[in-house]
């Protein structure tokens, strides 16, 4: 980071920490969940959406905010080492917050069409790119599966191509390259109450309630927009 790129953002960053002193700042609030905890079992069980819903998407809103709190504060003091410090903060408390906002409507519970692929867009471009929908789910899952420590999995539209990949990220760093359609928790935390060690398991029974009628629509805004 080049000190004109410092200057800048104190510069830019000069009304936000005004505002930020006189409370008027909007703050990240944690997103409301569509359905119950329960609503998804038995793939995910309701103590896991608990304890993942308002223990570790909570946190992270919560450490956004405090992260960009201190952010503006250091704004004012010239202290470089300040401002990254809390800029990696916010690379992973933000990306936290931007993946389970997402991750939460990724899903649906059987009875609301949880797992279900009707045809249509999504379906026609997973059989053009993979071959079928169950070729989908197993690179999907071996991509998971070869995760080291902890990530995400995703199903997304590659702007350049215009076709389905496949991409993993690490820790919670959000989806960049691609749109996002699908994106699948490989943290430890997203299965291990319920699945213990084998999280094969985790993978496979989380495709029953994959809610892939919000990832077609992400397709067709995606393809609207090109």
């Amino acid at each position: 980071m080049t000190m004109f790129t410092l200057a800048t953002r104190r510069a830019a960053a000069a009304p936000v920490a005004n505002a930020a002193r006189m409370g008027v700042r909007t703050k990240y609030t944690l997103p409301p969940l569509p359905y119950d905890y329960g609503a998804l079992e038995p793939a995910i069980s309701g103590e896991i959406m608990e304890t993942h819903y308002e223990k570790h998407h909570r946190t992270y809103v919560n450490n956004l905010n405090a992260a960009e709190d201190k952010l503006i504060d250091a704004l004012p003091q010239q202290s470089p080492l300040g401002e990254i410090a809390q800029l990696n903060a916010i690379k992973f408390n933000g990306g936290g917050h931007i993946n389970h906002s997402l991750f939460w409507k990724n899903l649906a519970p059987r009875n609301k069409g949880g797992g279900e692929l009707d045809s249509g867009e999504l379906r026609s471009a997973i059989d053009r790119d993979f071959g079928s929908v169950d070729a989908m789910k197993e690179k999907f899952n071996a991509a998971l599966a070869g995760i080291q420590g902890s990530g995400w999995g995703w199903l997304g539209l590659n702007p350049q191509t215009q076709k389905l990949d496949i991409i993993t990220t690490a820790n919670q760093d959000p989806l960049l390259s691609h749109t996002p359609l699908i994106g699948i928790d490989a943290w430890e935390h997203a299965y291990y109450l319920q699945y213990k060690n084998v999280k094969a398991d985790y993978f496979k029974a989380i495709w029953t309630v994959i809610n892939f009628e919000e990832a077609e629509k992400r397709l067709k805004e995606a393809l609207a927009k090109n």
